[in-house]
């Protein structure tokens, strides 16, 4: 059995990384999702990505968690990490904007 390391772990993550990488299409992103989560899982993934959507587009919390169904902590955090330095979110609702047009 592979030791649990903090090594080990990076590693890991790494490779899940990577993995999201090899996809070239939301079909084979819902198949790889659907193998690696479970579909509770993907709903929540979902729902932040929706809070992080709404909140960029100006919507109050209140009228966020009224229409996601996310608690106020839920749309708290995402707002946290919307407004942060690691700029995940941000980075993939512009990359979504830009394969809308």
């Amino acid at each position: 059995m592979a030791e649990r390391s903090e090594q080990n772990i990076q590693l890991w993550q790494h490779q899940l990384y990577s993995a999201f990488c090899q996809l070239s299409s939301p079909e084979e992103t819902q198949a790889f999702l659907s193998d690696l989560l479970s579909p509770r899982e993907i709903e929540e993934f979902a729902r932040r990505l929706e809070v992080a959507r709404m909140l960029r587009a100006g919507s109050s919390y209140i009228e966020v968690s009224q229409t996601t169904g996310a608690s106020s902590t839920t749309v708290s955090r995402v707002s946290k990490c919307l407004n942060g330095k690691t700029g995940g979110y941000r980075l993939v609702l512009e990359r979504l904007d830009e394969a809308r047009q």
